[in-house]
C-alpha cells in the first residue's frame, strides 16, 4: 500500500528540499518504509519506534502538529503526522514531514508572520519515541558547550552517557545502536565507556 503514496512522499520532499524530511511509517511492523531527503539520517528498514497506534479511535482527529523535535547535531525540526487510514479506518501508514527551522529561524525578523506555531509532540504517537531524548540531549550538550558531536572528547561522552543512562535510555532496546551512531563513536566504545561509567559514575554525574 505504501507505493501508492511514494509520489506524494516525492513532491513533498521536492516542494521543501533542501529543508524537508518526509517519512512514511509502516505501524504494523513499526518500520521506515519510505524516506526522502534523509536529514535525520535514517532510512527504509530502521525501527519508526512511532509508539502504540492500536489505541487510535476509528475516527477524529489525524493530523498532529506542527510540533518540535531536534537532531543531534542542535537543529530544531518542525514536524507533522497523518495517520493514512484504509477503507476500514484501520491505520495504515503514518507520514511523517519534519522541516529544518535553521533557515527560518536565522531570518526571524523577515519569517516571524511564516513561521507555524508549535505544539506539544502527541504522546499516543510518540510515546516510545526515547530516540527524541538522545537528540535532545546531545543537542543542547554541543549547543550548550559550542562543539561538534565530532570533535566531543572522551570525558565528554563519559558525561553525555551518564546523562542518557540517567534518564533511562540504556534500558530500551536497540539503544546502544542509536546513541553510538549518534555519538560518531563505535558501539564497542559505548560499551567501554558504559562499563567504565557503571564502576564510578561520580566524576560524570551532573551536579544534584
Amino acid at each position: 500500500m505504501w507505493e501508492s503514496w511514494a509520489p506524494a512522499g516525492e513532491a513533498i520532499a521536492r516542494l521543501l528540499s533542501p529543508h524537508a524530511e518526509v517519512v512514511l511509517h509502516d505501524p504494523a511492523t513499526d518500520r521506515i518504509v519510505a524516506i526522502w531527503n534523509p536529514l535525520s539520517g535514517r532510512k527504509p528498514g530502521d525501527p519508526s519506534l512511532l509508539g502504540e497506534l492500536d489505541s487510535l479511535p476509528s475516527a477524529g482527529e489525524d493530523v498532529h502538529g506542527p510540533y518540535l523535535k531536534s537532531l543531534a547535531d542542535g537543529r530544531r525540526l518542525s514536524s507533522v503526522s497523518a495517520v493514512l487510514r484504509d477503507d476500514h479506518g484501520r491505520a495504515r501508514l503514518v507520514l511523517c514531514i519534519n522541516v529544518d527551522r535553521s533557515a527560518f529561524d536565522a531570518a526571524a525578523n523577515l519569517l516571524s508572520g511564516f513561521a507555524a506555531p508549535v505544539t506539544a509532540q502527541p504522546g499516543m504517537l510518540f510515546e516510545r519515541d526515547w530516540t527524541e531524548t538522545v537528540h535532545e540531549t546531545v543537542g543542547a550538550y554541543v549547543r550548550d558547550r559550542g562543539t561538534p558531536v565530532d570533535r566531543l572528547t572522551r570525558q565528554d561522552r563519559l558525561v553525555l552517557l551518564a546523562r542518557l543512562d540517567a534518564a533511562g535510555i540504556f534500558a530500551q532496546r536497540r539503544s546502544v545502536p542509536l546513541v553510538a551512531r549518534t555519538l560518531g563513536a563505535s558501539r564497542s566504545a559505548v560499551y567501554q565507556l558504559l562499563a567504565e561509567l557503571r564502576k564510578d559514575p561520580r566524576p560524570h554525574a551532573d551536579p544534584a
